[in-house]
């Protein structure tokens, strides 16, 4: 699957409707964004199963601002509508397969069950 372009209007119903999702933050006049560009393209075309969505920093600062990017890229993940992941800088394409391997192995009903807790427990 070829990255998508993710964007205010789309970006809800692209974290309810797929398992897993990948998004770069970037823009077009940073430099390391263009070097983790085709990192994430090639990894999109490896992993077909998961969505991989970029997001322009210039043309979506209200999606950015709720993610708090400071720094870019970086590299958010989504899986079953909950962030796992969120870091800033450039990866190498097998720095990138590890964690999404790590992502694909996580036993996401225990994750379900500690972010349950914790919601208990802070009301």
């Amino acid at each position: 699957m070829a990255t998508i372009e993710l964007n205010q209007d789309n970006f809800e119903q692209t974290i309810d409707d797929n398992d897993i999702v990948l998004i770069d933050f970037w823009a077009d006049w940073c430099g390391p964004c263009k070097s983790f560009g085709p990192v994430f393209e090639k990894a999109s075309e490896k992993h077909t199963d998961i969505v991989f969505a970029k997001c322009d920093t210039d043309r979506e600062q209200d999606l950015a601002g709720q993610f708090g990017i400071r720094s870019i890229p970086t590299l958010a993940i989504f899986r079953e509508r909950v962030l796992l992941f969120s870091q800033p800088g450039s990866l190498p394409a097998t720095a990138l397969d590890e964690i999404i391997g790590q992502v694909r192995a996580l036993d996401m009903a225990e994750v379900h069950a500690k972010i349950a807790e914790q919601e208990v427990a802070d009301s």
